[in-house]
């Protein structure tokens, strides 16, 4: 029953139980004076005025709207305040009805405190508010100070349960996060290299095929040719007819080489869709071009590691709700554009990931553009060339001062006359 409830909804939902719980003793000494049988002088709790209910009320929607998404959303100026004013209803409710309830609800609010605080502030904070309780139980209930020194401090020892509880809780949901990210990130690129791999065999087959077959075919029809020149009669039909069929195989070498060449791209969606799977308090809306490919191993795990980065900054450091990531071809290269709705900044200072993608682009002739502006979220475009400076393929060779004609063509491929050559 409760497998589908991680660790931050079973705390939320056992503080909010016991919050309900302590008003059970509360509305008994309130009902029990308005039966009027005289049963109002065996209680041991006065009836609570009407500002102990507002404190009690003001903690449970203050631990209600604190205790939404732990962990998940960003953590705000206003969770502190309502921090404040969780520790401080808790305090109220034992102040107006003179009893120790407010300590347990202090216990209840103890669970929120790792999420929001450091350790060390948290253990402070913990402590404080438990002391300021002894007034309660030196005056309302007339205890000793000593007294109400340890009855502060046993309920501190709850509380620190509750508080270590709650902390291995945190822990354990970031670890839980960390693994689902390594887990994002390897089947990503366990895509990538599945296609790298296929990528990788479909060339080598088609050298193999060029290299071998191409060259023996074409060295048979050139033989078969000259044989036809100096045989006559029956013999010369034979060999002409041995001929046309090694040129019909030499077509049929040409067609499978390219066929396999142009079959040999990396598909760049399947490795970066599992990056947006299962990302928790983030919808991730990608739009990626049908087909957009990579020859070049190497630059499809760059734009791999920054889309990861991407969707890392936005999580961490963005407190967005949505990212929307669009893949395009352009102008002979792959633009990603991403942006998200949440709160941005007016002063970006690049930190170490911002650094590492511009580094990367640059080491491919890329480039990345970063805008931000508070309420409007962040806005990255990054630019990767297709190939090397961004040249197309065919221009490759002309780009760095050597004769295309000087290099010998596969099958398949088109010389710069229009002729298919071997």
């Amino acid at each position: 029953m409760f497998a589908r409830f991680g660790h931050d909804r079973l705390l939320r939902y056992a503080g909010l139980f016991t919050w309900a719980v302590v008003s059970l003793p509360l509305v008994y000494s309130w009902l029990v004076p308005l039966l009027g049988d005289g049963a109002e002088e065996q209680l041991a709790l006065r009836p609570m005025p009407w500002q102990g209910w507002v404190s009690y009320f003001a903690f449970g929607v203050s631990y209600a709207w604190l205790t939404r998404g732990l962990g998940v959303r960003r953590r705000t100026v206003g969770d502190f305040a309502l921090l404040l004013i969780l520790t401080l209803a808790a305090v109220g409710v034992s102040y107006w009805n003179e009893s120790g309830l407010g300590s347990v609800l202090l216990m209840v609010a103890a669970c929120v405190l790792p999420w929001l605080l450091p350790l060390p502030l948290g253990v402070a904070w913990l402590v404080l508010s438990q002391l300021a309780v002894v007034p309660v139980f030196v005056h309302g209930l007339n205890f000793p100070l000593l007294e109400a020194l340890m009855q502060s401090v046993l309920y501190a020892g709850f509380s620190g349960f509750v508080f270590v509880t709650s902390l291995v809780a945190r822990q354990q949901a970031q670890a839980r996060e960390e693994q689902r990210r390594l887990n994002s990130e390897l089947r990503a690129t366990r895509a990538l290299l599945a296609e790298s791999a296929r990528v990788n065999e479909r060339t080598r087959i088609s050298r193999e095929l060029h290299d071998l077959l191409g060259h023996h075919l074409t060295a048979l029809s050139l033989n078969l040719e000259v044989a036809g020149h100096l045989s006559d009669g029956r013999v010369k039909e034979h060999v002409q007819q041995a001929h046309t069929l090694a040129r019909l195989l030499l077509t049929d070498v040409r067609e499978a080489v390219s066929q396999l060449r142009e079959g040999g791209a990396i598909d760049i969606a399947a490795a970066l869709r599992p990056l947006a799977e299962n990302v928790p308090s983030l919808a991730i809306h990608m739009d990626i071009e049908e087909p957009l490919t990579l020859d070049d191993p190497e630059r499809a795990h760059v734009l791999l590691r920054c889309t990861q980065e991407i969707i890392t900054n936005a999580v961490r450091h963005a407190g967005a709700r949505n990212l929307w990531i669009d893949a395009r071809r352009v102008d002979g290269g792959i633009a990603i554009e991403a942006r998200d709705d949440g709160t941005g900044t007016e002063a970006l200072i690049p930190g170490n990931g911002l650094r590492g993608m511009r580094e990367r682009l640059a080491q491919h002739g890329g480039d990345l553009q970063v805008e931000s502006t508070p309420g409007a979220g962040f806005r990255l475009r990054l630019a990767l060339p297709a190939t090397m400076l961004g040249v197309p393929l065919g221009n490759i060779a002309a780009a760095s001062g050597s004769n295309p004609s000087q290099t010998p063509p596969t099958p398949g491929e088109t010389t710069p006359e229009g002729a298919t050559a071997s």
